[in-house]
């Protein structure tokens, strides 16, 4: 029983964490609806394990189910990183893909070749496809799965409240327009 009761702990514990960290992200990065929010997790990581030795379907599934249920209600879309066996492709929605024009590839993500997180996302999209590379407008890395690829230029780092999720690190970005013109160029302060 005390087991059973750690874990409803844990989990009830990664959801407040996911919830708060990516409440806090949106309100920092100032998101246009359908924009991409790409995030890389860790699942061994967030349960005290080594990257890759301990993928965990059940906390792929609730740290997936929290971030698509508030990325929907800003009309944002969820871009799921999968491990380094699929070369971090990730998973979107299709509409997201056809939206930004970004080509989709053969690969269905699994726990050992591309992760429990992906997994997740891959079974619980609409119409899941995955797509070799994108230019993610913000994005959350947890458990140190090195989401920097997939970030427009340029990617300014985040520091939420709380730098984990479970047991992992958990590391965020916004994306800012780039600055163009010199010492002579005026600003939009909006865009910082």
């Amino acid at each position: 029983m005390n087991q059973t009761n750690n874990t409803v702990d844990l989990y009830n514990e990664i959801k407040n964490q996911t919830r708060l960290i990516l409440t806090e992200l949106l309100e920092a990065a100032h998101l246009q609806p359908h924009s991409i929010v790409v995030v890389g997790c860790s699942s061994s990581e967030v349960s005290n394990t080594k990257i890759g030795t301990h993928s965990d379907p059940e906390i792929g599934k609730i740290i997936f189910s929290v971030l698509h249920e508030e990325l929907s209600k800003h009309q944002l879309y969820l871009a799921a990183q999968c491990c380094e066996h699929l070369n971090r492709a990730l998973i979107l929605e299709q509409e997201a893909a056809i939206h930004y024009g970004y080509e989709p590839v053969n690969a269905v993500p699994k726990l050992k070749a591309g992760g429990s997180f992906a997994t997740s996302a891959y079974n619980g999209l609409i119409h899941p496809v995955a797509v070799e590379h994108i230019q993610a407008h913000a994005g959350i890395d947890i458990g140190d799965t090195l989401i920097g690829m997939h970030l427009k230029a340029v990617a300014v780092p985040f520091r939420p409240s709380i730098d984990h999720i479970g047991y992992a690190h958990v590391v965020c970005a916004r994306t800012r327009p780039k600055f163009i013109g010199g010492e002579r160029a005026c600003y939009d302060k909006t865009l910082l």
